[in-house]
């Protein structure tokens, strides 16, 4: 048969009903009610209408939709319980629809496959490696005809299985394809399936005919597992880790059974699911004992290892709870670390994965997944000893590639990283220990793509491999109790990146990548022969199209930026779908719930804006809104990575790769398709051009006036300021550049500032700054003072690793490149009474801290922190002759913060409020009575702030600041 489009947009366009099945047997309700709209049409009155008895586990509803094409749609109990698709109601189209456990698909559940005499057909359905939550029939007896599609619902069967008996009449055989419900469809590669009747299995693309049934019982299992062997416990705090080498069995270990004694509450038994256990919440200095067990699933059980003992010491402080702080982020400094490479605290989670030889880092002992939130916890005190007030993040979601110690190559967007984990510093934990110091964490997340294995829990793709002669040392032999968590070593393989679970020799059912397992008629590096379908590949129709881009970019500054893959290591997700979209928001929504203060969008320039203004950002603000209010989404600060390596204002004349265009609201309406909406807009604001987007004056002052910004037309994401980024090289030139763009941002103070990063120095360039530490110190000046919101790339403090290069993947070792290991200019300890102020320091870390660029980090951390108008004031130059000069000023209730500043050059300001003025930096005092006032040269890296009616010197002289 031809495959038919997805049912939703196949429906009828003159259909007005919509069938609605809901599944019951997850909800323990007496009653169900659907609440419902029609698509422009009004909501029922609530609870909504009662919801009839459909067939076993379901209940239905016929709604009249009119003119409309689809129903938003939520569910009760009529008792105040509700499933609304987590707060952002389900939307429904026509026909016949199934809800089952927040999956919409399409298809008649309680359908009668035909009744009376006559043949059967019972078929059982196998999406084991298809991930299928919905399976339907769609079927032709022998000389009938077709199913209407999507065909007849199937009823789960056992783990795995769908089963349906049809009745064909005097038919002995049937035509089949099986579908999800929405569009995904298996019709053995386009021949469709010939099944008989009686029992049939269909599995992988294979029928078999007269089939045993596969949820049939099995003969028991009498054969217990081997006893657990190694078992190993240490103790860390009021906490023991416990890990024993897996078991074996003959139908293989579900579970392990833990016991452990000692402490007050005597003996405990704990099951658990892998061979490592936290056991969390001990008493303090007491001595505990464990054993294991394994069982298998028949519940046969080993004999009990040998015990293995640790002892406990005292438990931690408290953190605070995981509540955003909620305040302006433009007071808070950010100080970006990449976890995995800023400080060691457990060494534990250490893993080089499978490039730790070829790059070099072996040699160096210098794994790439090194440093971990326990370092990171552990260092909290020097960050703020430096002044900073927010720390930001590299990606903590579960990655899976061959170097994925950075973050960007999400596999499980739903679980953090067990690499950067330990017992007591958890995520949580981090997120906890930052807000306890007044400090803020703001997590570098993902939406653009996902790694090349796909998203976990979305689709993984299976592609082909063989373990031959050639091959066997890269396919790792599948285990199927295992999981990969990036951390945890399988037994099979010895490897913590174990891929047997990706990859296979027999063809997988529902297979869509062209000529699968034929030889390319290429040759591996090692001369090894390569398949088609062995590599993640959006041109091989190994993605389906409902969750993955299908193209690679050809222009960087076209439509197709954003929607196609960047490198076959980011698997570009289509963000207009969906599914994709409910996975994305879901996922970060477990972040935002846990406290975190703030995202850096990676990518964020190749989703639309029209997507981003549509389904991300409003999720993001409800969700916080929802969980710790309206104050605090209105400061969840979220800023996006539109990255443009120009130096003109608008990327190469297009407005939609430019960093400002994101800061903006649509100003019209585009179609409801998100995808179709997409292309409109770009096509819309591409044709308009530069000279005709919005402008804003939110940054500038009214001569020497503040005035309330207006935000009415903000997008809800601000920016990394690419254009100062981009001309670093020289301060005044970042200056130059930054107040040349700032009209066409809607609020350029909120912008992110910074001179590089883990990408790019300035000019692109592919190393760290090298500029020479007066022009860093400059560099600090400006930014420090100037609108934005200062930000540092860990090291830069102390020039570290100056004019290596930034990034060279596998080819070279970290320690060369400029994401070589911190953490051993850490060493030792460090207390920060405050911010920018160190109470005590010893060790390395001691002298890390007394490095000059250091010392004038912390007090200019010091300085900003006092001026409120240098950290969330207008500017102006109107009046201002100098260099790097201008006047800044802050009104809020009864704070008016007005303050002039001047960096390296001499400056005269003009036109000035009188009164008294004092010099932050030297304590100089200038009384002001005919509106004018002039400042001699600081010299390279020096600056002066002069505050009206200001406080005076603050903090001590240092190399540049005097």
């Amino acid at each position: 048969m031809t495959i038919p489009r997805p049912p939703a947009a196949a429906a009828d366009a003159a259909s007005a009903s919509a069938t609605v099945f809901y599944y019951t047997k997850t909800k323990n309700w007496s009653d169900h009610y659907l609440h419902y709209a029609p698509d422009g049409g009004s909501w029922t009155t609530v609870p909504g209408t009662q919801m009839q008895t459909a067939c076993t586990d379901w209940v239905k509803l016929t709604v009249d939709l009119g003119s409309a094409t689809g129903l938003q749609a939520t569910f009760t109990n009529g008792s105040g319980v509700w499933d609304n698709n987590g707060g952002r109601n389900y939307a429904l189209g026509t026909g016949n629809i199934t809800v089952k456990d927040g999956v919409v698909a399409h298809s008649d559940p309680c359908a009668d496959s035909g009744a009376g005499t006559g043949n059967e057909a019972t078929v059982y359905y196998s999406t084991q490696t298809l991930g299928w939550t919905t399976a339907n029939l769609h079927y032709q007896p022998a000389g009938g005809t077709w199913t209407t599609v999507p065909g007849v619902g199937m009823e789960a069967a056992c783990t795995g299985w769908w089963k349906k008996t049809v009745h064909i009449g005097s038919a002995t055989s049937l035509k089949a394809a099986f579908n999800n419900g929405n569009g995904v469809w298996d019709n053995n590669n386009g021949s469709d399936y010939t099944i008989a009747s009686g029992t049939s299995t269909v599995q992988d693309n294979t029928v078999t005919a007269d089939a045993k049934d596969p949820c049939a019982a099995e003969e028991p299992d009498t054969e217990a597992p081997s006893t657990p062997a190694a078992v190993r416990a240490s103790a860390t705090n009021t906490s023991v880790v416990v890990s024993w080498d897996a078991a074996t069995d003959d139908t293989g270990v579900t579970k392990y059974q833990l016991t452990r004694t000692g402490g007050t509450k005597g003996t405990t038994v704990i099951d658990v699911a892998s061979t490592v256990h936290s056991d969390t919440g001990l008493e303090e200095d007491t001595t505990y004992s464990y054993t294991v067990k394994a069982v298998d699933a028949a519940g046969n059980t080993s004999a009990a290892s040998a015990a293995a003992t640790a002892t406990t010491g005292k438990k931690p402080a408290t953190p605070a709870a995981g509540t955003p702080l909620g305040t302006d982020p433009r007071k808070d400094p950010i100080y970006f670390v990449m976890t995995a490479r800023f400080h060691d605290g457990d060494t534990s989670n250490n893993r080089g994965g499978s490039q730790h030889t070829k790059s070099g880092n072996a040699a160096n002992n210098d794994p790439m997944f090194r440093g971990d939130f326990k370092g990171l916890v552990e260092r909290l005190d020097y960050i703020k000893a430096l002044g900073f007030s927010a720390v930001w993040i590299t990606p903590v979601v579960l990655n899976r590639s061959d170097y994925d110690y950075h973050g960007y190559h999400g596999y499980d967007f739903y679980t953090v990283d067990a690499r950067l984990e330990s017992t007591g510093a958890s995520y949580q934990d981090l997120i906890n220990a930052a807000h306890a110091k007044g400090m803020k964490i703001y997590q570098d997340v993902v939406y653009n793509h996902s790694s090349r294995w796909g998203a976990k829990g979305l689709f993984t793709p299976t592609v082909y491999g063989v373990r031959d002669s050639q091959w066997s040392w890269y396919y790792d032999e599948r285990n199927e109790g295992f999981e990969y968590d990036g951390l945890t070593v399988e037994t099979k393989s010895g490897k913590s990146y174990y891929n047997g679970d990706l990859w296979s020799t027999a063809e997988p059912t529902g297979n869509t990548c062209l000529n699968w397992g034929k030889p390319t008629g290429g040759k591996s590096a090692e001369g090894y022969t390569l398949y088609n379908c062995q590599w993640p590949s959006p041109t091989s129709g190994m993605f389906p199209k409902a969750y993955y881009h299908q193209c690679w970019i050809g222009n960087w500054e076209g439509e197709d930026s954003r929607s196609c893959w960047l490198h076959e290591d980011l698997a570009d997700l289509d963000t207009e779908s969906t599914q994709v979209q409910n996975y994305l928001i879901g996922a970060y929504d477990k972040y935002i719930d846990m406290g975190v203060d703030g995202f850096r969008v990676d990518t964020a320039v190749h989703i639309p804006r029209v997507t981003w203004n549509r389904r991300f950002l409003p999720a993001i603000q409800e969700r916080v809104t929802q969980k710790f209010g309206a104050e605090a989404a209105r400061n969840f600060f979220v800023f996006g990575e539109v990255a443009a390596f120009v130096n003109d204002k608008w990327n190469r004349g297009s407005v939609n790769h430019s960093a400002q265009f994101y800061t903006w609201k649509e100003r019209r309406e585009y179609s409801a398709d998100d995808e179709t909406a997409a292309l409109e807009q770009y096509t819309y604001e591409n044709d308009l051009g530069t000279g005709n987007q919005p402008t804003s004056t939110n940054a500038f002052l009214n001569g020497n006036t503040y005035h309330a910004p207006d935000h009415s037309r903000f997008s809800g994401m601000n920016i990394i300021d690419m254009r100062m980024h981009m001309n670093f090289s020289d301060a005044q030139n970042a200056y130059n550049n930054g107040k040349d763009s700032d009209d066409s941002v809607n609020d350029a103070t909120y912008n992110v500032v910074y001179v590089d990063s883990h990408d790019y120095g300035p000019n692109k360039s592919s190393t760290r700054y090298s500029g020479g530490t007066a022009a860093w110190a400059e560099n600090m000046s400006l930014m420090w003072t100037f609108r934005g919101i200062p930000t540092l790339y860990y090291g830069s403090e102390i020039e570290f690793q100056k004019g290596q290069r930034i990034d060279c993947g596998p080819t070279c070792p970290l320690a060369t490149t400029g994401r070589a290991y911190y953490g051993d200019h850490l060493a030792g300890s460090v207390t920060a009474s405050d911010f920018g102020t160190v109470a005590s320091a010893d060790g390395q870390v001691a002298t890390t801290l007394a490095q000059p660029l250091v010392k004038h980090l912390q007090r200019l951390n010091q300085i900003r922190r006092a001026v409120p108008a240098l950290q969330m004031g207008q500017y102006s130059t109107e009046g201002v002759s100098g260099s790097m000069a201008f006047k800044r000023r802050y009104t809020s209730g009864g704070t008016d913060s007005f303050t002039l500043v001047t960096v390296t050059d001499a400056a005269t300001y003009s036109g000035i409020p009188n009164g008294t003025y004092r010099d932050a930096v030297t304590g100089d005092v200038k009384t002001v009575s005919n509106g004018s006032l002039s400042v001699a040269a600081p010299g390279k890296g020096n600056l002066r702030v002069y505050v009206l009616d200001g406080p005076g010197k603050i903090g001590t002289d240092g190399p540049y600041l005097k």
